[in-house]
């Protein structure tokens, strides 16, 4: 009987098991190590990436984020560009003030609760510890080590926080923005509020277009300290950049008395409502822009104004609304120039054709011939040529023009066959309607022309012969902003050629140029002269003026004719004009009668003041 060998069994055992193996071998595929290698390309690409974002791309700010957890931070405020009228005078000025800073970063290393500092805060400051929170939350620590909680601190409030002894709070120098001349320039100038990381920023008017250029950058230096509290060095890490000041076209003096010449009609009219444009016809430069109801911008850069800031916000007048670049308005009969223009141009009136006004123009109505459709003239005019038709404002000639007078109507007139809708669309968008005019403010508003597709569609209604009439007097659903059509009547005054609006000095800029009409625009500025010198123009209060005026008034309906808005636009000198303005009073008492003394009132002083050498 044979010995077990337990030991040669055992390595038997295990060559079997080899050769088992060997058997089921398999190799692997190629794509596994295609993919392998292919994750550790992306993984090696991401880590140098990192690595090349965190010590060059990034490197001085890690550098300088690893200073400050050594040693005092202190931000250096840039000061804000200062703001200048066309004369040099100053708009604005910037007083000192406080700010309060939070270091996060000191807050965790020396274990401080930054609920309870928040909630000392909220007391001193007077603000929900819920809001001051928030900006915590919002801001991003990788960008930024210190958190600006508080601007416009006053003495009070400073010396109170000091007093809390806590080192991640710091009061470090600031300013506040100061405007000087009141609710006159609050839309021009608007204000400044905290932006993205709590810095000073433009929130709408000029500071807000132009607050790239207004706008510094904050220097930061370091302050090393030993045990004792005693400082050993300081350090420049950045140098702050100062803000460039901005140089404007707005006339201070004419700004401020056309403010309170319309306000002070505003009042006698027990009127709120109104918007006043001066500007220079020859280059579009903005003289005043003048929006009431206002207010006083200086309540945005007071801590303590927090419940008048609150009444501006809810009042239903909507004092911070800029109507003059936002507002949308029907132009009532202020559109009848560029409706002259267009009809001229293509050739279907010439400057003798005439119209009979009997006070109404009757279309007959096939469905219902003893219900004829009427559309009233304001008064009966009689035979109106192109020149009187703009100087009384004949609503029957215009209908004539824009619509044209059918065949069966009982009406004396040269002229048969009117623009369409269609074509004063078209010089609508020639002249700008419909398309922002570029003025250097945000929040500029289109308007709105009217189209037959576009009221099918909405009102489900087809367009008729009366929704052209309507809009060729600047009725139904013509909608412009008052710089729009400001901008408008200045291309009439200078001869064709439609310039951008604009506040900042040296920023000319032709849009349009329609100068070829040359000939047709002189018949259309006679018009607007007779609206000033005849006896019948509708302007006429302005012909004892020392100076020459061509002008147009308007009355637009609206609220379902139960309101009237009232406008004027002219310009003077009529030969060689420097100063087109634009009046507007909401719900006027008696139309366009109205907004004409305003007009003379700023014109005399222009007069004065600025043309007499």
């Amino acid at each position: 009987m044979e010995q077990f060998d337990l030991e040669h069994s055992i390595v038997e055992s295990g060559i079997r098991g080899a050769n088992q193996f060997e058997v089921l071998e398999l190799p692997l595929s190629r794509r596994i190590f295609t993919l392998l290698l292919a994750a550790g390309a992306v993984f090696s690409l991401a880590v140098g990436a990192r690595i090349y974002v965190l010590a060059v791309s990034s490197g001085d700010f890690y550098k300088n984020r690893s200073a400050m957890n050594v040693a005092k931070p202190i931000t250096i405020p840039a000061i804000r560009g200062k703001i200048y009228d066309r004369f040099g005078n100053s708009l604005v000025k910037n007083d000192s003030a406080y700010r309060l800073v939070l270091n996060p970063g000191l807050a965790k290393r020396r274990q401080i609760d930054l609920k309870e500092t928040i909630a000392a805060l909220s007391e001193i400051l007077w603000q929900d510890s819920g809001e001051l929170l928030s900006i915590l939350e919002k801001t991003d620590l990788e960008k930024s080590a210190l958190v600006t909680l508080a601007h416009n601190l006053s003495e009070w409030e400073a010396a109170a926080i000091q007093k809390l002894n806590n080192p991640a709070l710091e009061i470090q120098d600031d300013y506040r923005r100061q405007y000087l001349r009141g609710s006159a320039f609050a839309h021009v100038l608007g204000y400044t509020g905290l932006g993205e990381y709590r810095d000073l920023r433009g929130k709408t008017g000029l500071e807000a277009y132009y607050d790239n250029l207004l706008g510094g950058e904050d220097g930061l230096r370091l302050m090393y300290r030993d045990a004792q509290g005693n400082i050993l060095e300081e350090k420049l890490l950045d140098a702050p950049k100062n803000g460039e000041d901005l140089y404007t076209t707005i006339d201070a003096e004419l700004q401020e008395y056309f403010y309170n010449s319309l306000a002070g009609a505003l009042r006698n009219l027990g009127r709120q409502i109104g918007v006043g444009i001066a500007l220079n016809p020859q280059n579009g430069e903005l003289l005043a822009l003048v929006n009431l109801p206002s207010y006083n911008n200086n309540v945005f850069t007071l801590p303590e104004e927090k419940k008048a800031r609150a009444r501006l916000l809810t009042s239903s007048l909507r004092p911070l609304f800029n109507r003059a670049v936002s507002g949308v308005y029907t132009p009532g009969s202020t559109v009848k120039p560029l409706v002259a223009l267009a009809a001229l141009n293509e050739g279907l009136i010439s400057p003798a054709d005439r119209v009979y006004s009997s006070g109404v123009l009757e279309i007959p109505n096939p469905y219902f011939p003893d219900k004829p459709s009427r559309f009233l003239d304001w008064k009966a005019h009689g035979w109106v040529d192109l020149r009187a038709a703009l100087a009384r404002s004949s609503n029957v000639y215009f209908y004539a023009v824009g619509g044209g007078i059918p065949a069966d109507a009982e009406n004396p007139s040269d002229i048969k066959k009117g623009l369409g809708i269609e074509k004063l669309k078209e010089y609508w968008q020639k002249f700008g309607f419909g398309e922002k005019t570029g003025i250097d403010l945000d929040a500029e508003n289109t308007g709105f022309l009217p189209d037959p597709r576009e009221k099918e569609a909405r009102a489900k209604d087809i367009w008729r012969l009366g929704d052209t009439y309507n809009v060729t007097i600047g009725q139904g659903d013509l909608l412009v902003t008052p710089i729009q059509l400001i901008t408008q009547i200045a291309s009439i005054a200078n001869g064709g050629k439609l310039y951008r609006p604009h506040l900042f000095k040296n920023n000319k800029e032709v849009l349009k140029d329609f100068s070829d009409l040359a000939s047709h625009i002189k018949e259309v500025q006679e018009g607007m002269k007779d609206a000033v010198q005849k006896w019948y123009g509708t302007a006429h209060l302005l012909a004892d003026l020392p100076v020459s005026v061509a002008a147009k008034t308007g009355s637009s309906q609206v609220a379902n004719n139960a309101r009237i808005n009232a406008f004027f636009v002219g310009y003077s000198p009529v030969e060689n004009p420097e100063i087109a303005i634009l009046v507007l009073i909401e719900n006027a008492r008696e139309g366009s009668l109205n907004a004409v003394p305003v007009a003379k009132d700023v014109l005399d002083w222009y007069y004065w003041n600025r043309l007499v050498k």
